[in-house]
């Protein structure tokens, strides 16, 4: 068992994936996290000015930059799946929120096709596009628990014990004064 638990905390591929104990999926996540939640708000205050335009085409910029932020994202996130042995219940959770952000992925494509020439006089975000937003999210809010849970609860590629141990030490303990 300690075996495989080591084994999670280790980079498939460190360049790719981020050394031990540092991974980019986690840095990377906020990009599209960021962006679809400012989108959210954007849509939703097209709602509450008099000249909305510059909301829904910033509302569109950041739903394409949430895309490609989330597919980096996939990427090195598809890295630390695959370290996790297969069968466990870890396992079965990185499953589940990676299909979730594949969906919410999906979801956003499919609004940000939708946009497409809807916002050139300037008007506000069409109810379905913002329900559409509003539910994925909420999907995302969903999967993000999921991640934190392969990290925190899980401890996928977070450093072992041993090396948290490190930074617990006292000053004096680490340089060898008594």
């Amino acid at each position: 068992m300690s075996e495989q638990l080591e084994a999670a905390k280790r980079p498939a591929n460190a360049m790719l994936a981020g050394p031990y104990g540092h991974p980019f999926h986690p840095i990377l996540v906020t990009v599209p996290i960021g962006a679809w939640i400012c989108a959210l708000v954007f849509d939703v205050f097209s709602h509450v000015v008099d000249q909305p335009g510059f909301l829904t085409r910033g509302a569109e910029w950041l739903i394409g930059i949430g895309i490609l932020g989330a597919l980096a994202a996939a990427l090195v996130g598809l890295l630390d799946l695959l370290v996790i042995p297969r069968g466990t219940t870890a396992f079965r959770t990185g499953l589940v929120h990676m299909t979730l952000n594949l969906l919410i992925t999906v979801a956003y494509v499919v609004n940000f096709l939708w946009r497409q020439g809807d916002f050139a006089d300037g008007g506000r975000v069409g109810g379905g596009q913002l329900t559409l937003a509003v539910i994925s999210v909420a999907a995302l809010g969903v999967s993000g628990f999921l991640g934190g849970k392969l990290a925190y609860h899980y401890g996928v590629r977070v450093a072992g014990e041993a090396t948290q141990r490190e930074g617990y030490q006292s000053a004096v303990r680490a340089h060898g004064v008594s």
